[in-house]
């Protein structure tokens, strides 16, 4: 699948001053990225799923190593600031954090509920509310544990002349898959934000059933009176 870069302009922020820039794939579907001290060296109106190999030529010795964190949307955790997850904290986190290295970005997918969508996550939520885990939530409903792809990202760090990262993770498939298409990446840079009593839990799942790479124990209120 391809990508067209659309537009771009200045986003200022509580968290400071990012670019941001707009790209659709062939079905019409937006992702966003926002950067910070990185000039688009490639003007290009669209890029294939794979284009690393055509921006070696833009790396420089001596330009740093660009913070990167992919963060796929969450509206209720990312806008209503839900206790349920983690996602708004590390959005404000990672935002934060390239701020004040001054070169990085964030890939903003689209993907809402691991790519299952609005509707469904809040049916999945109704499901948890009945004692079930994030991840048989979702397959109760007869959908994938996580539906989410990245065939953008390249492109998308592309567009910035960007062929080696330090991402924000606790995902080992996010590292696995910059890896296996031609994006090094020299650190993870883990980012264990927002924990609560609300969602020790979901965070469990993650780390037990999906293989995030997280501590063995959340220390909330409710682990810490235990």
């Amino acid at each position: 699948m391809s990508y067209q870069f659309i537009t771009s302009a200045k986003l200022p922020t509580r968290h400071g001053e990012f670019d941001i820039h707009i790209f659709e794939n062939e079905e019409g579907q937006e992702h966003l990225m926002l950067t910070v001290g990185l000039p688009v060296v490639n003007p290009l109106l669209k890029h294939e799923a794979a284009p690393i190999d055509a921006i070696k030529q833009h790396k420089s010795e001596d330009h740093p190593v660009p913070l990167v964190r992919i963060h796929s949307e969450c509206l209720t955790g990312d806008a209503f600031s839900s206790l349920k997850c983690d996602c708004g904290a590390q959005l404000n986190t990672a935002m934060q954090a390239i701020q004040a290295v001054g070169c990085g970005a964030i890939l903003y997918l689209r993907q809402e509920g691991r790519g299952i969508g609005l509707t469904n996550k809040i049916r999945a939520y109704a499901l948890q509310d009945q004692g079930h885990d994030t991840l048989d939530a979702n397959l109760l409903l007869g959908l994938p544990a996580d539906a989410r792809i990245y065939d953008m990202c390249g492109p998308m760090l592309a567009h910035v002349g960007v062929d080696a990262v330090r991402l924000i993770t606790n995902n080992p498939d996010k590292v696995a898959y910059l890896t296996e298409n031609g994006i090094d990446v020299v650190e993870r840079v883990p980012l264990v934000v927002g924990v609560n009593d609300t969602n020790a839990d979901y965070l469990a799942t993650k780390r037990d059933r999906m293989g995030h790479l997280l501590d063995k124990e959340f220390y909330t209120a409710a682990h810490l009176n235990k």
